[in-house]
């Protein structure tokens, strides 16, 4: 089975991130493509931002097919971006919501659900 990336609205990667960023003042967020693995491994992630512009792109390829397997949902958002959301100076590869505001996690779900095909 090859993944394809899917795109989403704007409005969506950007309610993510702050979703991100709001989660990361209660340290309930993994950063850095080992991290997020583990949290995604394990089934704590809740929602995972992947890097669309990683390269290689090898680094993070993994992490779509082990979130499907888990049922975690996840997008994809620059590393930049996902990098400013996790608190980094630099850009990350990816990053996740381990615990957070239920209602805004349901409705990034939904958005997600019906953009990925």
């Amino acid at each position: 089975m090859s993944y394809v990336k899917f795109e989403v609205p704007k409005e969506t990667v950007d309610k993510s991130l702050q979703f991100l960023e709001s989660s990361r003042s209660k340290g309930k967020i993994r950063k850095g493509v080992n991290e997020v693995t583990k949290a995604v491994e394990r089934g704590n992630a809740k929602l995972v931002i992947i890097a669309s512009d990683v390269q290689p792109p090898e680094i993070v390829m993994h992490l779509p097919m082990l979130c499907d397997e888990k049922e975690i949902p996840y997008l994809y958002a620059s590393k930049d971006e996902i990098g400013a959301a996790v608190g980094l100076n630099v850009s990350s590869a990816a990053g996740c919501v381990v615990e957070g505001d239920k209602a805004i996690i349901d409705d990034v779900i939904a958005d997600i659900k019906n953009f990925k095909k």
